[in-house]
């Protein structure tokens, strides 16, 4: 509960200190004259003194400050257990209940008082207002973490709170509702309340008055929340109806009614999303919510908390926000210029924070309406929850810079020669080698591509750099998924000096997008010379059993493009080279590969049998020692019979190159072979090259 806010009119005209002094003084004289009289022994001049103090405090946080100064709570905690009349234990109840009402000092006060007991007997008066007033009282009390802790599971407490709930005054039974949503706190407490016919309890109170309808639907929240089970249990209550009734109520005519109604769908949506396959529903419950943040009140405040809640990692909903124009309501809310409660504050940049976490369409939308210096000054807020949600915000936001920013830079390290060196320099690998640990997959995405094209050409010397910083487990955890003990740990920089610590992606990296640009980067890194090569052997060839293994796995086909193209440079290399590719290619035992080679050269996608095809060429060189062994093994295994299927090949790189193997295929005749039969197979083989 928040404290009551003041609305005090400036003076227009110039008043001396003096005459504030004076004021001052005069009020303090009166509010210590009405105190006095609160321990008059007449009641007429006790009752009238309790009436001033509640009509004073009423709203007012200055005055209730001032009263509790004066010991006016101990004071009117002595009327209420003294008297018998009821006119003084009705002025009396009310008047602790103002003091509790939004102010925890009023409510620790009341406690501390040792009027709690007391209040609770004054439910069971013959006097109907006097009931009144004590379960308003305590609706107030409990309305604050203060309040003293209830336990469910004891028989007795439990009797009493149905005898609460099944009571014909409205205030009663929604004072029942109240010590749920304030003391039920855990799972054991839900299920003793929903097996003890709770939630049948308190739906009879949607139907009843506006009091007992808030009751009902905070204390519903508290007790389906996080609990699927207690969820199905009140859905399936009169087949739908209640449900239904809470989403009418969305609709409502009262602020605080649509409010509670909407966290409470929240809840349930956030507990058991599969009752929300209605995009109507969802779109209404945005729609309600974004609405509810213009309210100047306590509503407004919870609802910026209920919005960032409904669409935490959601991207169907964080669309429709998106589309209901979320992003420039809430920002136009932080721009208003006038001060607003920090859970508000904390709510908006939470809910900013969310829109900004996966859609770039939200990230440009908010970078596009100059909001940095609201965000400096939330870093720097007084209340902690305002400054994280601050920092939670600038870092999901930050992710559309960094990416635009790492994509010009991958375009000059690829375009000029003079900036790659400078970048190095100042440590500009070693910079985004930990950015490819991001969180965001776009980051790490366009860190890596960087790295790619920094690759591209790149000397022995800038490679070894590379390699150095990030070894053959760091592309094992880019282009596999496996664990890596890689230390993920790193900071990112925000503005003006500030920093924050963010966590970093698992090493076990399930984008295929970043596989892809990991193998990519790894297919630039082996091309070249022989040097260059020996990378992927290092630590017992772990880097070329990881490609291996990944292309035995049929991944997405620019991932099988990029890790041909890395077995195609290695197959480039020395005998031994060539020999390992080929181990990958057709590992022992042989079920494990699949023939995987074949897949790809019946692929739909042209580059991945162009691709697959270079490797081929590069095997069986006629120049290498080993070339015929390795013919033999792909005619074998039906990879040249397949070629020769293919010499008519829509596309005409793919086509080049399979008249390149079969050409090379013409320097393997066996020489046992008599001139005849040799004549016949080079006559086949020239028929597929030239008349095919």
């Amino acid at each position: 509960m928040y404290s009551e806010q003041l609305n005090l009119a400036m003076p227009t005209t110039t008043t001396s200190s003096s005459s504030f002094s004076s004021a001052a003084s005069s009020s303090g004289n009166r509010q210590a004259d009405v105190f006095s009289r609160l321990a008059s022994p007449d009641p007429e001049v006790k009752l009238k003194a309790l009436r001033e103090v509640k009509n004073q405090i009423i709203g007012n946080r200055t005055k209730k400050l001032s009263f509790l100064k004066l010991g006016a709570v101990p004071a009117i905690a002595s009327a209420l257990s003294d008297s018998e009349c009821n006119s003084i234990l009705v002025q009396s109840a009310a008047a602790l209940g103002s003091f509790a009402c939004g102010f925890e000092a009023g409510v620790q006060a009341v406690l501390d008082a040792g009027v709690f007991p007391r209040l609770l007997r004054l439910l069971t008066s013959s006097d109907e207002k006097v009931v009144d007033a004590g379960a308003r009282s305590l609706r107030m009390i409990f309305q604050s973490n203060q309040a003293p802790k209830y336990d469910f599971l004891q028989e007795k407490n439990m009797e009493f709170l149905f005898s609460l709930l099944n009571s014909e005054n409205e205030n009663v039974s929604g004072l029942g509702a109240s010590i749920i949503a304030h003391a039920c706190g855990t799972t054991v407490e839900q299920q003793v309340l929903c097996e003890a016919g709770v939630l049948e309890k308190l739906v009879i109170l949607l139907d009843g008055s506006l009091s007992q309808r808030e009751a009902c639907l905070e204390s519903l929240a508290t007790v389906l929340k996080n609990n699927p089970e207690a969820v199905s249990r009140f859905v399936g209550l009169e087949a739908g109806r209640y449900l239904s009734s809470v989403t009418e109520l969305t609709k409502d005519r009262y602020p605080r009614t649509r409010l509670l109604s909407c966290l409470c769908l929240v809840v349930i949506y956030n507990t058991s999303p599969s009752y929300f396959l209605n995009m109507g529903t969802k779109s209404s419950l945005v729609t309600t919510l974004l609405e509810l943040l213009n309210d100047p009140g306590q509503s407004g405040d919870e609802a910026a908390l209920g919005l960032s809640s409904l669409i935490a990692e959601k991207e169907d909903l964080q669309k429709l926000a998106y589309e209901a124009n979320a992003i420039k309501n809430i920002v136009d809310i932080l721009k208003t210029g006038s001060e607003l409660h920090p859970k508000r504050l904390q709510g908006l940049f939470l809910s900013l924070a969310e829109l900004c976490s996966k859609l770039e369409d939200c990230r440009c939308s908010f970078l596009s309406l100059e909001m940095l210096d609201l965000l400096v000054n939330a870093l720097r807020h007084n209340n902690a929850d305002v400054r994280t949600a601050a920092c939670i915000c600038f870092r999901n936001a930050a992710r559309s810079v960094k990416v635009a920013v790492l994509g010009a830079l991958s375009n000059i390290v690829l375009d000029f020669s003079s900036p790659k060196s400078t970048f190095i320099e100042y440590g500009g690998i070693k910079q985004l080698i930990e950015l490819s640990k991001s969180m965001d997959p776009n980051t790490r995405c366009s860190a890596l591509r960087a790295l790619r094209n920094l690759m591209f050409l790149a000397d022995k010397k800038r490679k070894e750099l590379f390699y150095s910083e990030v070894k053959a487990q760091g592309f094992v955890s880019l282009i596999s998924g496996k664990q890596s003990p890689l230390n993920h740990n790193h900071m990112i920089h925000l503005i003006l000096q500030l920093t924050t610590k963010t966590k970093t992606y698992s090493s076990s990296d399930p984008e295929p997008t970043v596989q892809e640009q990991g193998l990519a980067l790894l297919r630039n890194l082996v091309d070249g010379c022989i040097n260059s090569i020996e990378f992927v052997f290092d630590e017992e060839g772990l880097i070329l059993d990881t490609v291996g293994r990944q292309l035995r796995k049929s991944p997405q086909a620019q991932m099988a493009i990029q890790g041909m193209y890395v077995l195609t440079n290695v197959a480039s290399g020395t005998e031994l080279h060539k020999e390992a590719v080929m181990q990958q290619l057709f590992p022992q035992p042989q079920a494990e590969s699949n023939n995987f080679m074949l897949k790809f050269l019946q692929s739909h996608e042209s580059q991945l049998r162009s691709a697959t095809v270079w490797t081929i060429i590069n095997l069986i060189s006629p120049s290498s020692p080993g070339a015929l062994d390795r013919h033999v093994k792909l005619r074998e295994e039906g990879i040249i019979p397949q070629l020769k299927n293919m010499v008519n090949d829509a596309c005409l790189d793919v086509k080049i190159r399979i008249r390149t193997v079969l050409s090379q295929s013409m320097s393997f005749v066996p020489d046992t072979l008599i001139i005849p039969q040799v004549k016949a197979v080079r006559k086949s083989l020239y028929h597929y090259l030239y008349h095919s």
